[in-house]
């Protein structure tokens, strides 16, 4: 009997880095995942990697579009059947600056891409959940969202903002069975790090790997985070096991950030 049996998360973000070693780790426990993504032909090579069919579905869908992520909800529900586990993975941030010189575009594309798709996945989720008495939703915030850092205030503020949801939805649904969680990763190189991680290290004035370093250097263990380290807590937050467990935010970091 695994942790999950007869459940059904919908993991955004899903099909590789942090949310598809959460998906994997949910099916290694019996439940049945949904992963969504921008890209179909990311979204079948998951299925077809990870070999499960009968557990797994893909829909297609934007985070930073409400209709697209109603619809996810929508279409997760219309294959399996209920939705009890949400796992709010999509998030990052691209067109770094200092703030002066920071555009206005940049900022909304960030609360867009992790404060908005939390907030409209939640929503479209949360009311089932309720009237089952059963559900779990996690979100994928960053140690980022607890300490601030130059040149990638985007992600720091976007990354505060779901701390700060992640709060408020707790209180507000805490006598109805739903626990509300943020889960708070240090660096983790994924293949999304890798892609903006240059970027964002440039506007600190340092190389990635320069970077990537620094947040070892942070932490107390002295090494970056792997994959497991975050897909291991969301199993627990995902269990009954994590019924005491709302209004967390959970640091996985190493023993990077202050509290």
């Amino acid at each position: 009997m695994g942790e999950l049996d007869g459940r059904v998360a919908l993991v955004t973000g899903g099909t590789r880095g942090i949310g598809r070693a959460i998906a994997e780790a949910f099916l290694a426990e019996g439940a049945k995942v949904v992963m969504t993504g921008t890209t179909p032909a990311k979204g079948e090579q998951a299925l077809a990697e990870i070999g499960r069919p009968n557990d797994t579905h893909f829909v297609q869908a934007d985070a930073k579009v409400r209709e697209d992520c109603e619809r996810a909800v929508a279409e997760a529900v219309a294959h399996f059947g209920k939705v009890d586990i949400l796992v709010n993975n999509a998030g990052g941030a691209n067109n770094h600056a200092p703030i002066a010189d920071l555009t206005d575009e940049a900022l909304e594309d960030a609360l867009k891409w992790n404060l908005w798709s939390t907030f409209w996945h939640s929503r479209a989720a949360v009311k089932p959940m309720i009237e089952r008495g059963w559900g779990r939703i996690i979100n994928i915030s960053s140690v980022e969202g607890k300490v601030g850092k130059p040149g990638i205030s985007i992600y720091v503020v976007a990354k505060h903002a779901v701390n700060g949801f992640t709060k408020s939805f707790a209180i507000e649904v805490g006598t109805t069975g739903v626990t509300v969680n943020a889960l708070c990763p240090g660096v983790i190189e994924t293949d999304i790090t890798r892609e903006v991680g240059p970027n964002a290290a440039a506007q600190m004035g340092i190389t990635y790997e320069e970077l990537i370093q620094m947040f070892a250097h942070e932490a107390a263990t002295k090494r970056i985070m792997e994959l497991d380290d975050v897909a291991n807590v969301a199993v627990l937050l995902a269990s009954d096991a994590g019924a005491g467990i709302t209004g967390s935010l959970i640091s996985i970091d190493g023993g990077t950030s202050p509290y």
